[in-house]
């Protein structure tokens, strides 16, 4: 276990989260507060993190696969799924989006706090970096999810997608219609240097 370690609280849980492992912040609780899983659902938490949204997904999901590139960040996940007492609903998987997957492999909901700060970096210089970093415009990651997300989601299944203004929601809006998904705004926070975080559900 890396050496440092902080505690998030959200609700009746807590979060360890390590030293190599995006801290959930106001993106993150926003987030975890608009989220509704309806019973029995297959989830898929992209970008998992701590493990914050499937951790919660699974009070009420049959099963939570919880995905991401950073390898610290999959066990941060998997112990605090443990902690938590959910660690016999979810799955962990390291990966880069749905490289792990097969275009069959679907899910009734899938979660992604998505890297969405434009960063003039065209490569990430860390683990942490990946989990902000957009790339130039902010859509790089965005972009690439969206292209793919929809190969997975079953019947009546819906995206939940949290971003910033910083890059281009409509344009987010814009592609998902273009995938043939209804899309809305469910949740958004304003934040200084006029950036807002919004929360796009789309929807078969």
């Amino acid at each position: 276990m890396p050496w440092q370690t902080k505690k998030v609280f959200f609700e009746k849980y807590v979060f360890n989260v390590w030293e190599n492992v995006y801290e959930p912040a106001e993106d993150s609780l926003l987030f975890a507060q608009n989220l509704q899983v309806k019973n029995n659902s297959e989830v898929l938490d992209m970008g998992t993190g701590c493990g914050i949204l499937g951790i919660i997904a699974a009070k009420n999901a049959s099963k939570v696969v919880a995905v991401d590139i950073n390898p610290y960040a999959v066990r941060c996940a998997k112990e605090n799924a443990k902690s938590n007492k959910v660690l016999n609903k979810m799955f962990f998987v390291r990966g880069d989006l749905f490289a792990p997957f097969r275009t069959r492999v679907k899910f009734d909901v899938i979660l992604f706090n998505a890297p969405y700060l434009p960063s003039e970096n065209i490569e990430v210089k860390n683990w942490l970096e990946s989990a902000w970093s957009g790339g130039i415009n902010g859509r790089q990651i965005i972009d690439r999810f969206i292209c793919e997300a929809p190969k997975h989601l079953k019947r009546k299944g819906c995206i939940l997608l949290m971003q910033s203004t910083l890059s281009k929601v409509d344009e987010t809006l814009s592609r998902f219609e273009q995938k043939r998904l209804r899309t809305k705004i469910i949740a958004e926070r304003a934040l200084p240097f006029f950036e807002t975080l919004v929360l796009i559900k789309a929807a078969n």
